[in-house]
């Protein structure tokens, strides 16, 4: 030990423990408030514990998912609208479990940031607990990392990862066949794809981020902000009902990248453009951006955030389900014979 220098701390290099454990306080209610059968411990030590016999499964496959915002991040950051990024999160996580077939158990988040901010943290973690609730998953764990000199003082990023199960041999996709119908779940606006090319375009509009939306009653920032859709309850009702053969989330790649994922080798699909209205913030996006057709479908979700692939003869069926449980539906197409995607019609 050096008593010939002036004594240094961490909190001096820019890193306070007291806050963190604060912010473990400050967290531990919304946490707890997402607990669900087959947790057993949660947060506060090394790891979390989950038994998957007490979640009611026999034979359980698992699946896991891990992912992030992105940068819609800079558009939170930039306005102080925290709470809804969270969600955000877990959707894009627990979304693509539901794709597998599985049901979300758990979630973990990681946090990074320049500087902790207690209540600004609060907030995003709190809404990270909220989108595990509504997807029925437990956040049971995370880790806060303050980075100084990674990140500026406000700056932060998010990852999350998402632990499902399903029992053996109820893994999608399955019996995808030509005829199969196309259902298609409307989205909340752009989700969290395609931001670098949203901030562009604002960029050239002149705009500020509290400037009115020209397509929404809002701030431009709050409406560009609406989280993303979390399909998960629903999704999986429609599986246990029967006659879901695939599911496709509709993330960066759009429908002309993800829904070939869930099709088998040599088959493609028919989408009909005019089955749906394009959102008028997709409409306001591509009117400013001057941006193509093809390249909407490949670049956002378009107004259709998770697509269905389901038995022809369970389609009407299946659809009144999903619309019962608060989803908008729209028929999009079929399955076909040959490889990708083609459309008819134009997106209006």
């Amino acid at each position: 030990m050096s008593e010939g220098k002036n004594g240094l701390s961490y909190a001096q290099a820019g890193v306070d423990i007291d806050a963190g454990n604060a912010l473990v306080e400050a967290i531990k209610p919304a946490a707890k408030a997402t607990t669900r059968p087959g947790v057993m411990a949660g947060l506060g030590g090394f790891g979390a514990l989950f038994d998957l016999k007490g979640a009611g499964y026999k034979d359980p496959i698992l699946v896991a998912a891990t992912d992030g915002v992105g940068t819609k991040l800079r558009i939170a950051i930039d306005t102080g609208h925290l709470d809804t990024i969270g969600i955000d999160l877990v959707a894009m996580c627990v979304n693509d479990l539901v794709c597998q077939g599985a049901e979300p158990l758990f979630f973990l988040d990681y946090f990074a940031t320049g500087k902790l901010d207690v209540p600004a943290a609060t907030r995003i973690i709190t809404g990270i607990a909220e989108g595990c609730r509504l997807s029925g998953c437990a956040l049971i764990g995370g880790e806060t990392a303050e980075m100084p000199g990674m990140y500026e003082a406000k700056d932060f990023d998010l990852a999350g990862f998402a632990v499902g199960a399903m029992e053996r041999g109820a893994d999608l996709p399955a019996g995808v066949v030509a005829g199969d119908v196309l259902l298609g779940l409307a989205s909340d606006g752009v989700h969290s794809n395609g931001y670098s090319l949203v901030r562009k375009i604002v960029e050239r509009t002149g705009l500020g981020w509290d400037a009115a939306a020209p397509f929404a009653d809002d701030t431009l920032g709050a409406a560009l902000l609406a989280p993303t859709r979390l399909y998960v309850k629903p999704a999986l009702a429609a599986v246990r009902a029967g006659g879901v053969h695939a599911l496709a989330h509709i993330t960066g790649g759009g429908l002309t990248e993800n829904l070939p994922r869930v099709l088998p080798e040599g088959m493609g699909a028919e989408i009909d453009l005019g089955a749906w209205t394009l959102p008028p913030v997709f409409r306001w996006l591509a009117d400013e951006g001057g941006i193509a057709q093809a390249e909407m479908l490949k670049t956002f979700n378009a107004g259709i955030g998770m697509v269905l692939v389901v038995a022809a003869d369970r389609a009407e069926a299946l659809s009144a389900l999903l619309s019962e449980a608060g989803e908008t539906v729209h028929r999009l197409g079929h399955v076909s014979d040959g490889a990708g995607i083609r459309y008819s019609g134009v997106l209006a």
